[in-house]
């Protein structure tokens, strides 16, 4: 298994437009991709499980991705946050 922790910085927090691309690189792997925050834990191949949490500007989440393919999905995933959130 690996891990990362992000903290949000787009003004709006996780809105669809991040999350739809978010999303759709997750998917992109075979893994179990799962995101966490204020003790929550969501599936991050399912949107309106994302978006249920409204995230806001300002937490941290933390991402984890285990399975096959988890180094690659990683990498990627993480490159998704930070260059949309």
């Amino acid at each position: 298994m690996r891990s990362f922790t992000y903290t949000i910085h787009d003004p709006q927090g996780v809105h669809a437009r991040p999350a739809g691309i978010i999303i759709a690189e997750t998917k992109k792997f075979q893994s179990n991709v799962t995101l966490s925050c204020r003790g929550q834990t969501v599936d991050l191949k399912r949107i309106f499980a994302l978006m249920g949490l409204c995230i806001k500007c300002g937490e941290t989440v933390t991402v984890e991705v285990s399975g096959m393919d988890e180094d690659d999905a990683v990498t990627a995933i993480e490159n998704a946050f930070h260059n949309n959130l």
